[in-house]
């Protein structure tokens, strides 16, 4: 079976110190894997170099068994890619429907209608309802970003994220920042993705993310050090030396 995403021989320096030192990834079609590591391990790194955000200096990225290596960041969108990030990246002054609607945008014939009010695409009004009642926010549709909870902005991003319909979804740490509740309705979110959808995700808290992956790969300063299932890698000496401080 042709892995979803396949990485091999990654590299990424900055300055010349190594951010990325040939990191090699596989991860199959519905897969569910769990991206964790301490501070400065390379995470977000990662998934710059996935999604294109940044340029890699070697190595080779496919998605399903395409080569995606030197593509633009909106060319691996179009084969199925989308993302959240660390910082939340949202229009604070626009509404939770707006922010979902310019999602559907990117990936939509409609945005090249320059001369055609964005009212008059109903379907796409349609479909940004129909997404945030997937993350239970039908209720907030109308309100502007920057009056809704912080745990609700992640929803949103996660929304905008789910809008594109991606193949690959790559989650960068969704639960930080957020209270217990919070954290417990964003998991339950995250749980209820299809199978159809690939996820890696990215946390700092191992404790808080390990129960939501089938797989957990362990990066430190920018190299894989273990990798399996969760009981695998919480036994590891590795993982309690660079992760634990044990």
């Amino acid at each position: 079976m042709t892995p979803a995403l396949q990485i091999s021989g990654l590299k990424k320096s900055f300055g010349g110190l190594p951010a990325m030192d040939d990191v090699a990834l596989e991860v199959m079609a519905g897969e569910r894997r769990l991206i964790i590591g301490p501070n400065g391990a390379g995470k977000t790194t990662l998934f710059n170099l996935i999604t294109g955000d940044l340029p890699r200096d070697a190595g080779t990225i496919r998605l399903f068994g395409e080569e995606v290596s030197r593509l633009q960041p909106h060319q691996r969108a179009h084969r199925g890619l989308a993302r959240t990030y660390q910082i939340i990246t949202l229009f604070p002054h626009d509404t939770l429907e707006h922010n979902i609607l310019l999602s559907l945008l990117g990936l939509s014939p409609a945005r090249w209608s320059a001369f055609r009010p964005l009212a008059r695409h109903a379907e796409l009004y349609t479909e940004a309802h129909r997404v945030l009642g997937l993350v239970g926010l039908a209720h907030l549709t109308r309100r502007p970003i920057g009056e809704v909870a912080y745990g609700e902005r992640r929803r949103v991003e996660i929304a905008m994220a789910l809008a594109q319909k991606p193949k690959v979804l790559l989650l960068d740490e969704p639960l930080a920042g957020l209270s217990r509740e919070e954290r417990g309705t964003v998991k339950q979110l995250i749980a209820g993705i299809p199978r159809e959808v690939t996820v890696v995700m990215i946390e700092h808290d191992m404790d808080t993310a390990l129960d939501m992956a089938e797989r957990i790969t362990v990066l430190h300063y920018g190299s894989v050090i273990v990798e399996g299932t969760r009981a695998e890698v919480v036994a590891d000496p590795k993982t309690r030396e660079v992760y634990l401080g044990d």
